[in-house]
Formats: C-alpha cells, structure tokens, sequence
C-alpha cells in the first residue's frame, strides 16, 4: 500500500493542476470579453420534489410552448451557474426557435466549492439517491407541469456536467431518448477524488465490454437506449480526449453496435464519425474538434450563430447546440416556424387566461410558461370569462403575418363558432412552407 502521505501529495498536485488550469481559462476569456452580460433568461423553481443532492432548479419555459413539446436537460461545468450556461451555449434562444422547454439544475458551494456536479461520487451517481435522484426530481416535476412528451426528453452537460450527463444516461436510461456529453467522461470512471482526477488527466482505455457493463449495472433497464452525441477538443488540457473514445466505446457497446464507425467525414474541418443500427438510424455520433481546448463548441457567426464566446465557451466554426438539436430532432418541434408567425400571435395581447383557452382549443400555443412559474410561486390564476371569438383570433394572427385567412376560421359578428384545429394547423402549416 503506498504511503498515506504520497497518496495525500499527489491528490494536491492534481487539485493545484485543475484550480491552474480553470483560473487561466477563465483570465483569458476575461481579457477577450468585457462584455456585461445580459439579464437572465431563467427562473428559479422550488418544490419540485425530492432533493437529496441539495441542487437548485432554473428553467426557460418559451411563452407560448406548444403542446406535448420536448424537454432538454442542461448541466452546467464547474465554477459556472446555470445562467452562465445557458448564456454560453444559447439553449434558451434555441427552445424559443424550435418550441422546447429547457431546464438547468444547478449546483450549490457547499456541495462543491468548484460548483461541480458530484459525477464521481458513488453516492450521487446511483439511481434514486443524491444529485441524480434530485435531478431525475426535477425531470418528472417540468415534465408533468408541462405536459412534455415523454418520449423527446433529453440531457446534455459540459466537463463536469457531461460526466454528470453521462451518470443521468446511465442511471435512468429509460425516460432519456438521447443524450450530448461536451468534454466529459464515461460512467463509473470514478468513485472518489482521486480516481477523478487520474481520469480527468491520464490516458485512458479500458475494454469496451467492462464500459458498457458499467451502464447495464446501473439501472434494470435493458432497452432501447438513448442516442449519444459526443464531443470534444483535441487539444483539450482538463480532460484529456482519450475519455471521449471510452465514451464512444461505451455507448456502442450497449447499443451492440460495430467498432467501426458507419461512416465519417469532416465538417468545417472537424472530424465527425457516426454509428449507425441496421436500419441506417444514427445512434452515436462523435465530433473531434481540432485544435479545440476545454469547452464549448460555438459557432458565433454565419446562420447557425448561437450562444455567446466565453470561459470555455469557444469558437469552433461550428455550433454544437444546433447540431445537437438536430441530431435529436429538436428542431422538427414546430418545423422551425417562420419568425413572423409567432410575433403575430403573440402582439395580439389576449389576456393569459383567454390565450390558454384559446390554445387549448385549436391544439396549438398555450400561456404555458406563465402556468408553470406561477404554479411554482404558488399563485392562482384568475377565472377570466371567455369572452373571445377564438375564430376572429386565428384570423387576425394570419393576417398580421401575411397569410391568407382560411375560410373556417372567419365568422359573423357576435358569433363564436367551435374551431375545427386540424384544417387550421394544416393550413397553417402548408402556407408557411412546411410539412
């Protein structure tokens, strides 16, 4: 047994390194951006239910969230909140674009004075206890107060939070259709300090068969499993890349798939590798972002913009956050609908009660943000009369965005008629250019 004392020595070399390393990060990033940043675009929620972990929930819920829409899991990395994250990686303007709900745990201090996620506690990586239990809390509560499709929920996370995204994949596999780990590490490469620091900083490679073993343990499930998209930097000094391949072979090796990829090519210069099922459909994908460092893959330019540059938070020529939007399909939420849609629904200034019912009876967008946070505060709605031609509502919003009014939706003067929701949303649907 080696001596206590080198143990020790070592455990504060590796410490020493890491606290290094995120203090120059951070100082270059400072020096590039002096940018203040913009207000919130979070809330806080409580009650959400059990929480073992001691964590914090923060949501972006869009104003008018459609109907049965999905849900994204985000997991901030360390010495960073959740504000920070969204702002880096830009999933809220995002979920306004595609018509998703997005919600962000957060860690406190005085878990981890780094504010990382516990991914490499036993403790807080076992399904129905600690920080998993409370995150998987505050799936079930969004979910349920949403009225979230059950089968579109999904996680993503960064270093600390990728590991942790990797331990929410692992552990409660069945409510996650898909998952996006960013510089982070395969499940049950650690149980305590040390073994996260050797995982984190050393050259790692262990037989595919043990790491998918290592999933199968976590939970009874045995199938199907969540689709996995894989990133990070090949000049990544926190995390060394070679997690990334013990992450790939994990997930291939749960979902039986062959070693070699199905197919790669280079995107914007960057190495993309996809597995895919017999059946042609992508069920983990992996990019290596060249001569990345430890972050975020941003693309702050060009049509895929999103997110704003930051401590690791990096342009790359490239936007992850879209990309894995896609590769979930996040984007065929509301067929990406025209920007002057949604304005003319939204200008027409319907009190939230009236626009709830309104929503509710043409299937289509809902004041489901405010229901959710003032469900939250504990506050109750006011009983407001329907007063509203739901009809001559519709039509306005058709033509103040310069589509031609379906005759359905047009009626005489003190007549509310029961709207007909499936010629509507086709019609609206075929003017706008989607399917």
């Amino acid at each position: 047994m080696r001596d206590f004392g080198q143990v020790l020595q070592r455990l504060r070399a590796f410490q020493s390194k890491f606290e290094g390393l995120i203090a120059s990060a951070r100082k270059r990033a400072a020096a590039d951006h002096v940018a203040s940043a913009p207000p919130t675009r979070l809330r806080e929620l409580t009650g959400f239910g059990a929480n073992p972990g001691n964590l914090r929930m923060f949501a972006h819920v869009p104003e008018h969230l459609p109907p049965n829409a999905p849900l994204v899991i985000a997991l901030h990395g360390c010495t960073q909140t959740a504000d920070e994250y969204d702002r880096g990686t830009g999933w809220s303007s995002l979920a306004d674009q595609f018509g998703f709900a997005v919600v962000y745990p957060q860690q406190q201090p005085s878990n981890n004075p780094k504010n990382c996620f516990s991914w490499f506690l036993r403790d807080d990586t076992t399904r129905g206890s600690g920080e998993a239990l409370s995150i998987r809390a505050m799936v079930e509560h969004a979910a349920a107060k949403l009225a979230a499709d059950p089968r579109r929920i999904f996680v993503t996370g960064l270093s600390a939070g990728g590991a942790m995204a990797s331990a929410m994949l692992a552990t409660y596999p069945e409510i996650f259709a898909g998952g996006a780990i960013i510089a982070g590490l395969p499940y049950g490469c650690a149980s305590n300090v040390q073994q996260a620091f050797e995982a984190m900083f050393g050259e790692q490679s262990h037989a595919a068969q043990m790491l998918g073993d290592r999933v199968r343990a976590a939970s009874g499930h045995r199938g199907p499993w969540p689709k996995i998209s894989v990133w990070h930097g090949t000049s990544d000094p926190i995390v060394k890349p070679s997690n990334s391949e013990e992450i790939i072979r994990q997930w291939i090796n749960v979902h039986g798939l062959s070693n070699a990829p199905s197919h790669e090519r280079l995107i914007s210069g960057h190495r993309l590798r996809v597995w895919s099922d017999a059946d042609g459909e992508a069920l983990v994908e992996a990019f290596s972002i060249n001569k990345m460092a430890h972050g975020v893959p941003l693309a702050t330019t060009g049509p895929q913009c999103c997110g704003s540059a930051g401590a690791f938070f990096l342009d790359a020529g490239i936007s992850s956050t879209h990309h894995i939007a896609r590769f979930w399909g996040l984007h065929e939420a509301l067929g990406e609908m025209p920007r002057t849609v949604a304005p003319a629904l939204t200008s027409l200034h319907v009190p939230t009660g009236d626009l709830a019912k309104v929503g509710a009876a043409t299937g289509g967008l809902t004041g489901s943000a405010d229901a959710f946070f003032a469900d939250n505060s504990g506050a109750e709605e006011e009983d407001t009369p329907y007063r509203l031609d739901p009809n001559a509502v519709i039509a306005a919003a058709f033509k103040a965005a310069g589509l031609e009014v379906p005759e359905s939706s047009s009626s005489r003067p003190g007549i509310v008629r029961p709207v007909a929701a499936g010629p509507i949303i086709a019609a609206a649907l075929k003017r706008a250019g989607l399917r």
